[in-house]
């Protein structure tokens, strides 16, 4: 067992095709997680992901703050406790809409 402040990962810059968001990689094949990453996101105000799509799925829990969940067509609200499960193939992007960070933990396969 693993036990860490999130703290204590490195927040980088999320990458290209994204605004004003950060990522730790919390859980990956390093600290022996053979199926499963969970990383931890922080969107600043105004701040998106890229709208992509990938063939795997993947699991996001809304910690903090508020924005938008967009599927390519359709904005949906997202909040601090919302649930968010995004299929394989799936059109997918969150945008950070409101005045706090927007900070979400997001489960993926090792691909």
């Amino acid at each position: 067992m693993k036990i860490f402040p999130y703290t204590g990962v490195e927040a980088k810059d999320a990458g290209e095709g994204t605004s004003r968001l950060k990522v730790r990689w919390l859980i990956t094949k390093d600290i022996g997680a053979p199926n499963f990453a969970m990383r931890l996101f922080e969107m600043e105000s105004g701040g998106h992901s890229p709208l992509h799509n990938h063939p795997w799925e993947h699991e996001i829990f809304i910690l903090e703050g508020e924005g938008v969940a967009v599927d390519g067509n359709e904005e949906r609200k997202v909040r601090a406790g919302d649930a968010i499960f995004i299929s394989p193939n799936e059109k997918h992007q969150l945008k950070n809409k409101g005045k706090k960070t927007l900070k979400f933990l997001c489960l993926i396969p090792h691909t």
